[in-house]
């Protein structure tokens, strides 16, 4: 129980930075089953565990910890894949640093935080390699069927809930492979594809039925589509990218950071990729604007694809980065240069492309309405970026889905999410759920993980009439 009091902490090794950057392989090793075993037994088994409060799936982390440490991985992963749905997936990406290892108690004392995020990949790698995860045993059918639109990580959550309970799963996508942002969004360096295959596979042996390429609202009304399903689960994630509000911004040379990455992740697959020599780092000078994790995707991508330099213009300090500071590590450790307190003011083109950045040195000031640090220009301070590729790494905000689906009755909130009942997860339309990113805005795979898991369960509460009375304001 104390042994964190003679055990330092330990990562999985990690490959050297000037190795990594020449290719997209995954930057850390497995963990060795005893150094695994070793950090696991540096939990503390905290009378009130704090870990577990803040993760969003509140994942039993103490108990699993437990049995790691006791080489009980099987009932570990057990436990582990009780709350989530790609417990592999989330010890990979998910920023622990700013949930469950962040908040844990060793770590506040000054011992270093158990390395939970690679305890939980290594259980669930040993599962997959030892034949514990088994095929998912569908529930007696009723004949009622699910639509989920979306398959990314709520739609694919969902999905398996609603498989296990006997429902009729399809899961429409736009794009022509399951997996959302996990598969296009999220480099290779952090997330192997396989490792999402793997879970689509599983589903799809399970009964899911997959319709790719199929865009609602284009290729299949959004009528239609009730009209085919007892209920409909919207999943779509945000992918609208947010704009710089400035001169030239959809100029030669300028690029948002979905459609970068995406491109990327594509050649990594061996598609055919429409203007690749647009969206290519090589040899350029790469400007980033953002500083949330799809910046240090890009950043870091650029550097793997050879850029001349990597530079990330940031418009906080680093501690007001809504980004994991992990990812900010690594991406400095493989030469991304980062431009601290410093925001956009003017794209400069030359002969119709982008040839730089004039940029103005802020300062903070007063929280905005989040907590979060307001920023203003510092006076007389512009510089300037010289860039041949800019990346605009903003973050996202939700399509229009009422006008894209053609259903005006589809209500949605001020931010443009939408509209559903607390507790519930229902739009405004009878029989029609909504999780994941398009309700929350923007976030977390983890958190995506659970909403698609709570929508399913009030699906199959709806279904089966065992839907508690919930007193909540709309």
């Amino acid at each position: 129980m104390l042994a964190f009091t003679d055990l330092e902490r330990l990562t999985p090794a990690k490959r050297d930075a000037a190795a990594r950057r020449g290719d997209f392989d995954e930057i850390y090793a497995p963990f060795e089953a005893a150094a695994a075993r070793a950090q696991a037994s540096r939990c503390s088994q905290c009378g009130v565990p704090f870990c577990q409060n803040h993760c969003p799936l509140t994942n039993d982390i103490p108990d699993w910890l437990r049995l790691a440490a006791e080489g009980r991985l099987r009932e570990a992963y057990a436990l582990s894949a009780a709350t989530n749905s790609m417990p592999e997936i989330c010890g990979r990406i998910c920023p622990q640093d700013r949930l469950c290892e962040g908040a844990c108690v060793i770590e506040q004392s000054g011992h270093g935080t158990v390395t939970i995020g690679a305890i939980e990949q290594f259980i669930t790698e040993t599962a997959w390699k030892e034949g514990w995860v088994k095929p998912i045993a569908p529930g007696p059918s009723d004949g009622r069927t699910v639509g989920v639109i979306g398959a990314g990580p709520a739609g694919l959550a969902a999905a398996e809930e609603l498989i296990k309970a006997g429902a009729g799963v399809t899961v429409y996508d736009r794009y022509d492979r399951a997996g959302g942002l996990l598969v296009y969004g999220i480099p290779n360096f952090k997330l192997d594809k396989a490792v999402v295959a793997r879970r689509v596979a599983r589903l799809a042996a399970a009964g899911v039925e997959f319709r790719l390429g199929l865009d609602i609202g284009r290729d299949l009304t959004f009528a239609a589509l009730r009209a085919r399903h007892d209920a409909v689960l919207i999943a779509t994630g945000v992918y609208k990218a947010r704009q710089l509000t400035l001169e030239g911004e959809d100029g030669a040379g300028v690029v948002p950071a979905l459609d970068y990455l995406t491109r990327s992740n594509r050649r990594g697959f061996g598609d055919r990729v429409e203007d690749a020599a647009g969206y290519d780092a090589r040899g350029k000078a790469v400007v980033v604007i953002g500083g949330g994790d799809t910046a240090m995707d890009c950043v870091r991508t650029a550097v793997r694809q050879g850029a001349a330099s990597v530079t990330c213009l940031y418009r906080r300090d680093r501690a007001n980065m809504p980004g994991s500071a992990r990812e900010t590590a690594h991406a400095e450790e493989e030469g991304v240069r980062f431009e601290f307190l410093a925001g956009p003011a003017r794209l400069v083109f030359k002969e119709g492309a982008v040839a730089g950045v004039e940029a103005q040195r802020m300062k903070l000031a007063a929280p905005d309405a989040s907590g979060r640090a307001g920023v203003e220009a510092a006076a007389a301070s512009a510089f300037h970026l010289p860039a041949s590729l800019v990346i605009k790494a903003l973050g996202f905000e939700p399509e229009e889905l009422p006008a894209l689906f053609g259903e005006p009755q589809l209500k949605v909130t001020a931010r443009g999410t939408l509209r559903v009942r607390p507790g519930t997860l229902e739009t405004s339309l009878p029989g029609v759920y909504a999780a994941g990113d398009i309700v929350r805005g923007a976030s977390l795979v983890v958190w995506a993980i659970k909403d698609g898991r709570d929508a399913a369960h009030q699906i199959i509460e709806m279904a089966t009439g065992s839907r508690r009375t919930l007193i909540a304001a709309e």
